[in-house]
């Protein structure tokens, strides 16, 4: 029998879930093909080893932005190589479930449920992902208590309230990690007239960026083309200068946490301020993010213990329960489909 299969697919990284073994793999969302012929070159860590290097004749590209699909052939190609490597060569195809920013259109819905059943899946559900993370992040949403989720990913940040399994208010915004990694390519080049890649920006991130003030500041040189004389050049880059860069999108993610918090019934709210708010996703581990949550909402916030993973853990997790859960959590693609 084809196992069952739970798919994170993130604007940087898919997670692959298989029921049974866990995670069993997870690699950048990339895709590299040649130009003139269009065959597909490289999926996942090769391809992204590719972006910004290619000659003229390749292009490497990311077929997902802002958590939805933007190009929908690449998207299929790269979820047919990643199952085929999972699943393997099987007469059965597998049931999927996918997961699913919360904000989504019907439209895009039906593109990754398409994209899927393209892909070899026998059938598709969707899990949206602030309910994938809870799960994940080993709440049990199935009792009558409110729980808050923010999921910052790459291309999208997902706030929900939930409670009874269900989403009661959410936000998503197309704010996240891509864009804490485009301030920081615009601040170094209005402040230090440097030209830096994404992959730098990235970099710069994890190394010392940062949204709550450090107890020590930390120091990184950043290498980039200088734009006044178009040669390399080496700038000493701070944490506190990491934080103004992030300002105005970190604004943005907090704006949302407070918008979903005004709008929650208020017995939930009460749970919430018992219970704490959860973070999860690789957005949430820029150093002080839980502290900046917890400083300007005055509830104690904490990032889940396996951030990244959480979202594919809680839709490999829901694989046991495809039969009864509620409506609306999770719901069967709406076409017709080959059982």
């Amino acid at each position: 029998m084809a196992k069952d299969i739970g798919i994170d697919l993130g604007t940087a990284s898919v997670l692959v879930f298989v029921r049974g073994k866990g995670i069993v793999l997870n690699e950048p969302s990339v895709v590299a093909l040649d130009k003139n012929t269009g065959k597909l070159l490289k999926v996942g860590e090769e391809a992204q080893a590719m972006l910004g290097r290619t000659p003229g004749n390749i292009i490497a590209i990311r077929p997902l932005r802002e958590g939805v699909i933007s190009d929908y052939d690449m998207t299929e190609r790269m979820l047919r190589e990643f199952i085929h490597k999972v699943a393997g060569v099987s007469v059965f195809k597998p049931r999927v479930i996918i997961c699913v920013p919360s904000g989504i259109t019907e439209v895009e819905e039906r593109a990754v449920i398409d994209a899927g059943i393209s892909a070899g899946a026998r059938k598709v559900y969707l899990i949206e992902e602030p309910v994938a993370a809870a799960i994940g992040a080993g709440i049990d949403i199935a009792k009558p208590d409110g729980h808050m989720v923010v999921d910052i990913g790459g291309g999208t940040a997902d706030i929900a309230v939930i409670s009874l399994g269900g989403v009661v208010e959410s936000a998503s915004i197309k704010i996240a990690g891509d864009q804490l990694n485009e301030a920081v390519v615009k601040y170094m080049r209005r402040k230090h007239n440097l030209l830096v890649g994404e992959r730098t920006a990235e970099e710069m991130k994890k190394q010392i960026g940062c949204v709550f003030p450090k107890d020590e500041e930390e120091i990184m040189d950043v290498k980039g083309r200088c734009l006044l004389t178009g040669l390399p050049k080496v700038v000493a880059v701070s944490s506190t200068e990491m934080m103004d860069a992030f300002e105005e999108p970190v604004e943005r993610i907090m704006e949302a946490i407070h918008s979903v918090l005004e709008r929650t019934p208020p017995e939930l709210v009460a749970d919430i301020s018992t219970n704490g708010i959860v973070m999860t996703g690789g957005g949430s581990l820029v150093s002080g993010f839980d502290k900046l949550v917890t400083a300007r909402t005055g509830i104690h916030t904490i990032i889940a213990e396996d951030a990244i993973s959480c979202v594919a853990l809680g839709t490999g997790m829901s694989l046991e329960t495809l039969g009864n859960m509620q409506e609306g959590t999770m719901n069967l693609s709406r076409r017709k489909q080959m059982s």
